[in-house]
């Protein structure tokens, strides 16, 4: 394509520098119009020059910004770096203008082979990098300038500049004087790479004049302009790269979020307002009235009632603070006052909303298929687009059925990604059913992830044959029994069945010399999910109940002995292994046939517990309230180990531990609410421990009844104040029974069939005997 002669005087000075500040809209539409009016035979930017082969994807209308260059360690992929770009990036605008206009753009920064290798090989501690930390050039200017917030400043003096008010140069000439002013008050060294990247620019651009000639247009930040312009020797330039140390590198395209170049995420170049910036770079004009109403459109699929009148109410008040402010236009600091006080009414509530949205925005950018990726990112894109997966910015909650083959294949597919320590899914917690036909997933496409899946590549080119050698070699350097039985609960869930036997066999030869009973305890409820996982999905699991039972009756018999004598954090924890137990031998009961003497031996096992004096007092309640729980227990059988337990010869310590593994817990509150004898042998003990004892065992009671429902403590307070001279039914009242009249009050209960009449959408009918309209509701 065929350029227009440059306009006389933009090489004058040599090449063309546009110093710019990274992700700048303003900077951004500067180098458009600069480029435009120049015509530069070539267009350097700053950037890896390993990614001159990435350039020509930038015409590929799949390569959407915004988007990063992705550079990794062939042989340590997890040493990586990105060079992120947005469509308001200048770096992007530049790229993007030389594809169009068929002129050659290379990059000119330091090479990633050496810049990954930097800090191992050069031993640059982050305390010495900081020491040498250069000044923030924008907080100078504006500071300056009389300004005290940096990006107010950068908005009135460059974002907020109308087209065509200034000759397309003169912002960059004005730049450069600036930064050299700065370089020459602070020192020109910045941190010690900064001397070793700039050295390696200007070799670039002396090689790319003596190819091009003068005509060499150069985007890099601000900062570094006044050093390419130095006068330096090439001798010195290339002794300053002299020995550098390198690795073995790959570069790609990898997709990238507007989250991810806000400050707040930790990227050292960041912005604060990645979509705000966005809004200044597209709209064609009158930024602010389409801001308002972009921003009105939020919140009416909020349900907030937002009218036009609420915008142009909002737009006036944003241009009067502008004036006010003495600012050349409304920038983000009066929109965003302007909409708390129109569009929210005051309220930071749904402004945070719109900050999260809007002003940060969780854009995800798009990569083609022709860039250049590892196999197993590969695979994972082609399995995303067969199960209709597709990567989102935005986080989103994914209801599976695992019924239906498409969505066990999308649990298959995300559970694998974990193993393979690719986080884009996170299983929660089921609003609606909790069958085990149902997953739920947290989706979220971070582009950090991009790094996780190159990673993952050393264990295969797809994504089930590298889970598969991920979990067979997980397994073989497991150190706990309990992280091999979780293993074994991922392979099912993943769907690896090359891998479960070696994982079982693992598994089998730990479990046989592990003799550590609280390591049992702790892998046999994994182990158990395990087997129903396998039965829910239709997989063979023999292997797996065989260990499961074995594992079952070493504890069995190994947890009397290991509960003597222990102190109260070991007693903590193991109550946490017993609860754990108990659900996993429920299950397990359930899942095994031929094992039906499970329960009752483990209910044998909870009896020893319960009635063991060197068994610690939070253990003892804890298997006495499971005992009643599975009704093996009756009441009186429960009041009279309680009275024994809070007895007065029991220290107050050991009593108030028995009384928080009694009540402690789901359910805990209830049972005393509706048994108000087991209350009130509580309150009688309570009310007796001594002065100098109460302040010990304050915090096991306080830790116990403050986890209860409010509804459930009002009640315990009022069947306590009560007293028992309350009434039949009082604490402590002789009365007492269950808390149950003895007989039921068929008046009252008949009073509600009506209501549940309705609700049940049942026709009306001749009344009848409540016992056939519960009947009927049970059917």
């Amino acid at each position: 394509m065929s350029q227009a002669p440059p306009p006389a005087g933009a090489f004058e000075a040599g090449p063309l520098l546009l110093g710019v500040r990274h992700h700048g809209p303003g900077s951004a539409r500067a180098v458009r119009a600069a480029l435009d009016a120049a015509s530069p035979a070539v267009v350097l930017v700053e950037g890896p020059p390993e990614a001159d082969a990435l350039i020509p994807l930038a015409a590929d209308p799949g390569l959407r910004p915004p988007v990063a260059l992705l550079a990794h360690a062939v042989d340590e992929p997890g040493r990586s770096a990105f060079w992120p770009m947005a469509e308001f990036s200048p770096e992007w605008v530049a790229i993007r203008w030389a594809v169009e206009h068929g002129v050659p753009a290379r990059f000119i920064d330091l090479p990633a082979t050496h810049s990954l290798a930097w800090e191992e090989n050069t031993g640059a501690s982050e305390e010495e990098e900081a020491e040498h930390a250069r000044v923030d050039p924008l907080a100078a200017l504006a500071e300056a300038a009389g300004y005290d917030d940096p990006e107010r400043w950068w908005e009135d003096a460059v974002e907020h500049r109308g087209p065509g008010l200034s000759e397309p140069f003169a912002p960059f000439a004005a730049l450069e004087d600036a930064m050299g002013a700065l370089r020459e008050r602070y020192g020109d060294g910045g941190r010690p790479r900064d001397l070793v990247r700039e050295a390696y620019m200007r070799l670039q651009i002396r090689a790319a004049r003596k190819e091009f000639g003068d005509e060499v247009a150069v985007v890099c930040g601000a900062w570094h302009v006044p050093a390419l312009r130095a006068k330096t020797t090439v001798t010195a330039d290339r002794a300053l790269l002299k020995g550098l140390p390198k690795l073995k590198t790959d570069l790609t395209w990898v997709p990238w979020t507007h989250r991810r170049l806000s400050r707040s995420s930790g990227y050292g170049a960041g912005i604060d307002s990645p979509g705000w910036y966005a809004h200044l770079f597209s709209a064609p004009d009158r930024p602010v009235e389409r801001w308002l109403t972009k921003v009105a459109g939020l919140l009416r699929e909020e349900d907030r009632i937002v009218s036009s009148a609420h915008v142009i109410e909002a737009v006036r008040l944003a241009d009067t603070l502008a004036v006010m402010r003495g600012r050349p236009l409304a920038g983000l600091t009066e929109t965003t006052d302007a909409v708390r006080a129109v569009l929210c009414e005051g309220s930071d509530v749904p402004l945070s909303l719109v900050y999260d949205r809007l002003v940060v925005g969780d854009v995800l950018g798009e990569v083609p298929e022709s860039a250049p990726a590892v196999p197993l990112q590969r695979d994972l894109a082609r399995e995303q687009r067969r199960l209709r997966l597709k990567p989102e910015a935005l986080e989103r909650e994914l209801e599976l059925d695992l019924r239906k083959d498409t969505d066990a294949a999308r649990g298959r597919l995300l559970h694998r990604l974990r193993l393979l320590g690719v986080g884009w899914g996170e299983p929660a917690r089921s609003r609606g059913s909790t069958g085990t036909f149902r997953e739920t997933w947290r989706l979220r496409w971070e582009p950090e992830l991009s790094v996780r899946i190159a990673e993952a590549g050393v264990w295969g080119t797809t994504v089930l044959g590298a889970a598969t050698a991920k979990a067979e070699a997980d397994a073989v350097g497991a150190r706990a029994l309990a992280d091999v039985t979780a293993l074994a609960e991922q392979c099912l869930l993943a769907g690896l069945p090359d891998a479960l036997p070696v994982v079982m066999r693992v598994l089998a030869d730990r479990a046989a010399l592990d003799a550590d009973v609280s390591h049992l305890a702790q892998a046999l409820p994994a182990l158990v999910r395990s087997l129903r996982y396998g039965d829910v999905r239709g997989t063979d699991t023999g292997a797996l109940a065989d260990v499961a039972a074995a594992l079952a009756e070493r504890v069995f018999i190994g947890l009397p002995p290991a509960c003597t004598t222990l102190d109260a954090d070991a007693a903590q924890e193991m109550r946490g292994h017993v609860d754990a137990v108990h659900g996993a031998v429920g299950l397990l009961a359930e899942t095994l046939t031929g094992h039906d003497d499970l329960r009752p031996r483990w209910r044998a096992v909870l009896r020893t517990l319960s009635q063991r004096d060197t068994v610690p007092g939070l253990l003892r309640g804890r298997a006495v309230r499971l005992l009643l729980d599975d009704g093996v227990l009756e009441a009186e059988d429960v009041a009279r180990l309680m009275g024994l337990a809070l007895s007065p010869g029991t220290p107050p310590g050991d009593a108030a531990a028995w009384v928080e593994g009694f009540v402690g817990g789901g359910g805990g509150g209830l049972l005393l609410v509706h048994d108000e004898r087991l209350l009130g042998l509580v309150d009688a003990w309570l009310t007796s421990v001594p002065a100098d004892a109460f302040t010990d065992v304050l915090p096991l009671l306080r830790r116990t009844f403050s986890a209860y429902e409010p509804g459930v403590r009002r009640t315990l307070g009022e069947l306590v104040r009560r007293g028992p001279g309350g009434g039949a039914g009082a604490v402590g009242h002789p009365a007492t029974s269950s808390g149950f009249a003895p007989e039921p009050d068929a008046g009252r209960a008949n009073a509600v069939l009506p209501v549940l009449r309705l609700l049940l959408g049942l026709t009306p009918e001749q009344p009848h005997s409540m016992d056939d309209d519960l009947a009927g509701v049970g059917a």
